[in-house]
Formats: C-alpha cells, sequence, structure tokens
C-alpha cells in the first residue's frame, strides 16, 4: 500500500486545515487508516484513526471535539479535517493504514499554527 498525504501548510491560531491521504495499491486489505503527528523533540503519536470495516473511530483526548476523521471508500482517501487549530497542534503529520501482515506510512506533511 502507498500512501500520499496533502493539504498541509501554515495558519494562524483558531483557523482551519483539511489533511487528505490517498491510498493505491492493495488497498483492500486495509482494516484501520490514521493519522499520527509527530513534533519536534517529541515522539510520534496517534491523532484519530479509523477501522474500515465498521467506520469505527477513535481521538486523542487533545484533538477531541476540533479534529474529524473520514473516509471516502470510492477513492480510497481518508481526510482529517483540523478545526479551532492551537499553536500546540504543530507537527508533521502522518497517515498509516494497517493491513495483515503490518503498517504501512505516508511521507508526512507539515502543519505549522501560529499564535
Amino acid at each position: 500500500v502507498q500512501l500520499v498525504e496533502s493539504g498541509g501548510g501554515l495558519v494562524q491560531a483558531g483557523g482551519s486545515l483539511r489533511l487528505s491521504c490517498a491510498a493505491s495499491g492493495s488497498t483492500f486489505s486495509i482494516n484501520a487508516m490514521g493519522w499520527y503527528r509527530q513534533a519536534p523533540g517529541k515522539q510520534r503519536e496517534l491523532v484519530a484513526d479509523i477501522r474500515t470495516g465498521s467506520g469505527t473511530v477513535n481521538y486523542a483526548d487533545s484533538v477531541k471535539g476540533r479534529f474529524t476523521i473520514s473516509r471516502d471508500n470510492t477513492k480510497n482517501t481518508m481526510y482529517l479535517q483540523m478545526n479551532s487549530l492551537k499553536p500546540e497542534d504543530t507537527a508533521v503529520y502522518y497517515c498509516s493504514a494497517d493491513r495483515l501482515y503490518g503498517r504501512s506510512w505516508g511521507q508526512g506533511t507539515q502543519v505549522t499554527v501560529s499564535e
């Protein structure tokens, strides 16, 4: 599975961005997809994930009520709508796809939130 993220950028605090993750290859075997982020000097952390079968979603406490994860199965694309952005949301955001044999990662997209 190949994953390509897009939609990152620079935004002021309180603003919004929508990230996209386009999947290609053996997408039929994906059982879950997620968004992770990594800020400088910190470990990569889960932001949100979604089960492809049930549609069950899960969010980190820090983004609940502000971020929304979704997936368009017809386009093999996952989204992350980010509202009310804060400076602490600044990080490289990575898309992930879980299959039976392991996890694939995208190359990451930078999100920078200014004061």
